[in-house]
């Protein structure tokens, strides 16, 4: 989210590398913890182990 922000902030203003960097470090934040999301969601399902 703040990379995010940043990435904003750093548009309006027109610093285009910034913003770029700001951008593609938030998508990627932004898949990873998409997949830690569904792995937990995936895991916390599980029945007790009999």
């Amino acid at each position: 989210m703040t990379f995010l922000i940043i990435a904003l902030i750093a548009g309006v203003l027109g610093f285009g590398v910034v913003a770029g960097t700001a951008a593609t470090i938030a998508k990627v934040l932004f898949f990873v913890f998409l997949v830690l999301f569904v792995i937990g969601l995936l895991m916390g399902r599980r029945g007790p182990v009999a």
